[in-house]
């Protein structure tokens, strides 16, 4: 099991090349991430990276370990996967991965509609940006993610399972909070606030910003919309935001609809690779319920897979 936590370590440093970004990203100390890294290639007999300073730079040696290592964790990750079916035909554990926007009523309504007909399937659960997300399901970590906006990218399918509708946060009082809806070249000289450019709501907001022809002033960025929220409730800046019923959003925080926008939600898989059944299961369950109904008022859309 060492190695194989070593070739996942490993695999986290060639994408990243940067042992505090691969820290950062595994969830342990840099001493640690490099002490392993230096026992790998002792037991190699290479180098598998050169060093430029803190940067990385993945060598031929490591490009060949890195071919082999992603295949090798697939393969693995295939097998508990189908090892963990045989137990029982209706049970399994379905790895899912999901925006930390889902958090807080998407993920668990469904999983609670899933679980009521399937109560022996068990969830191992991740929370990350899109692009994370997507990364992971790709290299097998995970075998399917809820995301948000479709990704650009034929590594992944995609199954829509509602749209939400988008809003402008901004602080009670402003001039635009008594507004029953507006374009959001309405604000387009107010600060904005934010997501990092990896999050699938950064896209969103980048891609409505060009259609209306506003040029943003982005003052903060942040990875949690809750974040984000409470610094529109602060008069900080303005923000575009889901739009929730009943709103989730700080006191002081006023989401006025933004007409036509929207996001789609879906569920992605790996493309090319079969699901385990109990994946597989899940993901049938997603496409043909109408658990969106009840989690969403802003007209969900449930569609086939």
């Amino acid at each position: 099991m060492e190695l194989i936590e070593s070739l996942r370590w490993f695999v986290a440093l060639a994408k990243t090349e940067q042992v505090t970004a691969a820290s950062d990203m595994l969830r342990i100390s840099q001493p640690t991430l490099s002490r392993r890294l230096a026992r790998l290639e002792r037991d190699l007999g290479v180098a598998l990276f050169d060093r430029h300073g803190r940067r990385l730079e993945i060598n031929d040696s490591g490009r060949v370990l890195l071919e082999h290592a992603r295949r090798a964790l697939t393969e693995l990750s295939t097998a508990q996967r189908e090892i963990a079916t045989l137990g029982s035909p209706d049970g399994g554990t379905v790895r899912l991965g999901f925006l930390h926007s889902f958090g807080t009523r998407l993920v668990p309504e469904v999983l609670r509609a899933y679980r009521d007909e399937r109560p022996k399937v068990t969830f191992s659960l991740y929370q990350d940006a899109a692009q994370a997300l997507v990364d992971r399901v790709v290299e097998g970590r995970d075998d399917l993610a809820f995301v948000s906006p479709r990704p650009r990218t034929p590594q992944v399918q995609w199954a829509a399972v509602a749209h939400q509708r988008l809003a402008l946060a901004v602080p009670a009082g402003h001039p635009l909070s008594s507004s029953t809806s507006l374009d959001l070249g309405a604000a387009a000289d107010e600060p904005f606030i934010g997501m990092h450019e990896d999050y699938g709501m950064r896209r969103i907001f980048d891609e409505l910003c060009a259609e209306a022809g506003v040029v943003p002033t982005v003052v903060f960025e942040s990875s949690e919309l809750a974040t984000i929220g409470g610094l529109v409730s602060a008069s900080l800046g303005v923000a575009v935001m889901p739009w929730q019923e009943p709103h989730a959003w700080p006191e002081g925080v006023t989401l006025v609809p933004l007409r036509g926008a929207g996001r789609d939600i879906g569920i992605v898989w790996a493309s090319g690779r079969p699901l385990p059944l109990a994946a597989e299961r899940f993901l049938r369950f997603t496409a043909d319920s109408q658990w969106g109904e009840a989690w969403k008022t802003g007209s969900p859309k449930v569609t086939d897979v």
